[in-house]
């Protein structure tokens, strides 16, 4: 009988755990993206965030807290209290940072409770408009004779970006000078006003600029052509059947959000990626949303371990690090 009280104290916390569930959310949710406003991770949150705070009858706020390819933010969001209110949209650079920092802050695989896979964005390979390389094979050459000369432009070490690149150098044999930024969203400013000279970068952030005539572009990283840049050939296409790969994003709580609030989200999610107004966005931006059963925790939970495995020979073979 004296165990009446403890077992009482834990029923009543559970209870009270499962009402807040239940009532969550009660204010504004952040949602962090580890980048600079502007790049093409923000604009897949701010999008996604607008539709899933209709659903959730509360404002959903993207806040950027870049840095350090994207560590910053998303140890930030580790950190915070497992209530639901402080979320992560990052992507494939939560799977690569296991591999990339030798001290990295969280543990990408136990530290987080995922809510779902967002979508996935094909990456484009562009330059400066003036670039003098008219074609994928005159841009290998025009490197190939010119390495000391051309800068490569990337969001920092295990971004998005920084991983087409690397793979990018690593198919051409030859190493660049690239240059860092806190995003790509300044990055690209400064490949339009033509202080770098190249730059791999995801469609969300490119199409516009392509179709604008600000940059030029080269080709396109995935298997098949993009519908919105349709007259892009691909890398295979091109001879540079090596340099494939797509970003994924996907969504995430503090390890300890309790299941019924990840799964509130991971409905909004769901609900977000059928909105007329996010698809029409993201096709023109050269994405689409994941199919549902993509969409939740359990999904994106087995995807970053599986591109964990992926990529970690290709970084440990690069001998690319951080601290």
């Amino acid at each position: 009988m004296r165990f009446a009280p403890i077992a009482l104290a834990a029923a009543l916390l559970i209870g009270a755990g499962t009402a807040q569930a239940q009532d969550y959310p009660t204010r504004p949710v952040t949602m962090v993206v580890p980048f600079a406003a502007g790049g093409p991770t923000d604009t897949v949150a701010r999008l996604v965030a607008q539709s899933m705070s209709k659903t959730l009858g509360q404002q959903v706020i993207v806040e950027n807290v870049g840095g350090a390819g994207g560590t910053i933010g998303a140890a930030r969001v580790a950190k915070a209290d497992p209530d639901g209110y402080t979320l992560l949209l990052h992507h494939i650079g939560q799977a690569t940072a296991a591999t990339l920092y030798r001290k990295l802050p969280y543990d990408p695989k136990a530290d987080f409770a995922p809510v779902g896979l967002v979508t996935d964005v094909p990456m484009t390979i562009v330059a400066k408009k003036d670039f003098p390389a008219k074609d994928l094979k005159e841009l290998v050459a025009y490197v190939k004779a010119n390495p000391d000369k051309v800068t490569l432009a990337n969001a920092g070490v295990g971004a998005a970006s920084h991983l087409c690149g690397m793979l990018f150098m690593q198919a051409l044999g030859t190493s660049l000078t690239t240059v860092p930024y806190k995003g790509t969203g300044p990055a690209m400013n400064d490949l339009v006003s033509g202080q770098v000279d190249l730059m791999c970068d995801q469609t969300t952030n490119t199409t516009g600029q392509i179709k604008g005539g600000a940059v030029k572009a080269y080709a396109v990283t995935t298997p098949t052509r993009v519908p919105s840049l349709a007259d892009l050939p691909t890398t295979k296409e091109a001879g540079l059947p090596t340099v494939q790969v797509a970003v994924w994003h996907g969504i995430y709580a503090p390890k300890g959000t309790p299941d019924a609030v990840t799964k509130k989200l991971s409905d909004a999610l769901k609900v977000a990626l059928k909105d007329d107004m996010v698809k029409q966005r993201f096709n023109e931006l050269g994405t689409e949303p994941v199919a549902e059963d993509r969409a939740t925790p359990k999904a994106l939970g087995d995807y970053v371990v599986a591109e964990i495995d992926r990529w970690k020979p290709i970084i440990t073979a690069a001998g690319v690090y951080a601290d």
